[in-house]
């Protein structure tokens, strides 16, 4: 069994939205509450935790693979 196609539901001129999300909810509360200063400083500090967790993991995976490494020995 098969869906009907959109077209078919749906009055013609009416378009489906999308359900805003968790995120889109909490940046339109931050875009009422803070400044666009404000905005710019706190999405760059967690681009920053981002990549510092990104780093962190990438150091942990090559220290894990020096280890399994063998030495050579002249």
């Amino acid at each position: 069994m098969q869906a009907a196609p959109v077209n078919d539901v749906m009055p013609h001129g009416t378009r489906a939205t999308a359900i805003p999300s968790f995120t889109d909810a909490l940046r339109a509360v931050e875009s009422l509450l803070m400044s666009s200063g404000q905005r710019t400083a706190r999405r760059n500090a967690w681009t920053s935790v981002l990549e510092d967790r990104r780093r962190a993991k990438d150091r942990v995976e090559a220290e894990r693979v020096l280890r399994q490494t063998p030495t050579a020995r002249p």
